[in-house]
């Protein structure tokens, strides 16, 4: 063996094939892998036929490894689809490789050298969760599921149509191949999924069997003398792509926009004023999560959300304006908090790095206590993400829905008919167009200069954060106020919190005339965002907003979610997520206080 790494899942031997150093076997065929890919997969899963006529195809995969058998999909999918289809594509791997160890792996494809290059230069990361990547080059989507496969199956809110089943040898890796495994991938399945795998063994036979799976041998592929094929009974139902309305166009609205075109989609996004109108206006704003030492969903949920929020940030250009967020600690068990977010693998290695204070005092410039160092947050500009994001707007003042025939008709105040649509992702942020009382008006005030004085990034109460010319800071935080007026006073607030923080930087502003902006926040009850399925209302209505102060971290997970709902395609949020999200939570509670009953959200 050479060229080891010791912390990677992945070994190279001597004749330049991959192996996994964890179970001791090869990730691909070392005859040829990708023709195995192609016989074993493609052909048993009976593509690309299953796709034929279909605008929305989705694959399921155990056992990612070094991207082979997506390529190998994704090169027949850009061939033989149908005009505007869509793949989407679904895999798990509990040990991820790097981007070069892939790249290494797949350089002996060279006809997939195109694919590979995309996949690759957008390879998942590391951290514990689920990955979304975007190829629309290929029409396609890929979410990697950075876990063992019972959890990543347990979460996946999707139907597959067709299922890889690419584990190691099951003689290796049992765990991959068990019956309560194979009894998630037929849960996961549409009606008349096909299955397809390498091995014959006894115990997956048997297992596929017991989840519902018609069974049988085929000629393998090379020296393997047998393969499976598996199918479950039942038909696709056909469906059609529904038009989708967005009213809103702050982050919200201009993220679902973006979510909706990158599946196929071409929604309607409608807004009474300018983009950004709202809360979203600011000169700049922070990309930074929510930090919940807990470490369970919530804090699964905000580093998701983190994560693909920064990943999209990097694609628009011009849009940041820096990097890096010092978190400065507020009191002494802080330390032991950002210790241990730090350490936790919801974040990619190396996100969040603890400073102690003379290394925190030498990046701002002054005294400072310790801090945690956001080294991936994003300092970005709003104006730069809604006009890459929104597209065409609709310039209208919607103030009534109505549905019938399964189409909502969308009023102005005079009733005449502004849209129509099959469904309506309502993003009003504080101005709810349906019953919302869980949402609460939080007015914030922020103040900025224009005197080219650069600061880095940092965060405590409040803020402060460079802007294209000066430096922004605040921001007040004032329940039940729906004022959007500038006022002197907030101003002074704005300076206080910044000469507690920061007393040095403070100095320098004193007789610094500020501009400003006042805007209303959408919060609620729980502090958590709202996105799903309006609760007690028609079928097609769905609700994006509730995002406090962090909508520009939320915002772009949470609107793919809402996305994948009105078109019903997978969502790339875990449904134990999901349920932190869902509008009906509320009710449920209630429900639960009162003795009664309220489903989940529909998987």
């Amino acid at each position: 063996m050479s060229d080891q790494t010791p912390s990677s899942p992945l070994l190279w031997a001597d004749d330049g094939q991959p192996r996994s150093r964890l179970y001791g076997d090869v990730y691909f065929s070392t005859e040829d892998g990708l023709a195995e890919s192609r016989a074993v997969f493609l052909t048993g899963c009976g593509l690309p036929a299953a796709w034929a006529g279909r605008d929305r195809f989705v694959v399921g995969e155990l056992g990612f490894g070094t991207g082979l058998n997506i390529l190998a999909l994704l090169d027949l999918w850009r061939t033989t689809h149908e005009p505007g289809a869509h793949l989407h594509i679904f895999s798990v791997e509990a040990h991820p490789l790097s981007a070069d160890e892939a790249r290494r792996a797949l350089a002996a494809w060279p006809e997939l050298a195109d694919l590979a290059r995309l996949l690759t230069d957008r390879w998942p990361g590391q951290a514990r969760g689920l990955h979304r990547v975007e190829l629309p080059e290929a029409s396609a989507t890929l979410d990697l599921a950075v876990m063992d496969a019972h959890h990543g199956l347990e979460g996946w809110q999707g139907r597959a149509d067709a299922w890889f089943l690419d584990g190691f040898s099951p003689a290796l890796n049992p765990d991959m191949w068990d019956e309560a495994l194979l009894a998630l991938v037929a849960a996961r399945s549409a009606p008349g999924a096909r299955a397809a795998t390498f091995t014959v063994a006894g115990a997956v036979r048997r297992g596929l069997l017991a989840a519902g799976f018609i069974v049988e041998k085929r000629p393998g592929h090379g020296r393997k003398r047998e393969r499976l094929e598996a199918s479950l009974p039942g038909v696709h139902r056909a469906t059609t792509t529904p038009r989708v309305a967005i009213v809103g166009a702050g982050i919200a609205g201009a993220a679902a926009a973006r979510a909706l075109r990158t599946l196929g989609c071409k929604p309607i996004l409608i807004e009474a004023q300018t983009a950004g109108a709202g809360a979203s206006g600011n000169p700049a704003a922070l990309v930074t999560p929510r930090l919940d030492a807990g470490l369970g969903p919530l804090a699964a949920l905000f580093a998701q959300a983190y994560g693909r929020a920064l990943r999209l940030y990097e694609g628009i250009p011009d849009a940041i304006l820096s990097r890096g967020v010092l978190q400065l600690a507020d009191r002494e068990r802080d330390l032991g908090r950002f210790a241990k977010i730090a350490a936790a693998d919801l974040f990619e290695p190396g996100a969040l790095l603890v400073r102690d204070l003379d290394e925190a005092s030498a990046r701002m410039a002054e005294p400072v206590p310790a801090a945690l160092d956001m080294t991936g947050a994003l300092v970005i500009s709003p104006a730069a993400v809604l006009e890459a994001w929104c597209g065409e707007v609709l310039r209208a003042t919607v103030a009534g829905l109505h549905r019938s025939d399964g189409v909502w008709r969308l009023s102005d105040a005079d009733g005449g008919t502004v849209a129509q649509a099959e469904a309506v992702i309502l993003a009003t942020g504080h101005q709810p167009l349906w019953s919302q009382p869980e949402i609460r008006p939080v007015r914030g005030q922020a103040s900025w200069t224009r005197d080219g004085a650069a600061i880095p990034a940092a965060a405590w109460g409040g803020y402060v954060l460079p802007t294209q010319d000066g430096l922004l800071f605040g921001a007040t935080h004032d329940r039940d106020d729906v004022g959007s007026d500038v006022r002197e006073a907030d101003h002074d607030r704005n300076r206080a919190a910044l000469a507690d923080a920061l007393p040095q930087r403070a100095s320098r502003l004193e007789g610094l005339s500020l501009e400003g902006r006042a805007s209303v926040r959408a919060t609620t009850a729980d502090r958590l965002p709202l996105a799903g399925a309006a609760p007690q209302a028609d079928a097609g209505l769905f609700l994006l907003g509730g995002f406090g102060s962090r909508g520009f971290c939320l915002a772009p997970l949470l609107a793919e979610h809402v996305a994948a709902l009105a078109l019903g395609a997978p969502s790339p949020l875990p449904a134990g997520l999901t349920e932190l999200v869902d509008p009906a939570r509320f009710l449920r509670r209630a429900a639960r206080r009162g003795g009664a009953s309220i489903p989940a959200p529909a998987r």
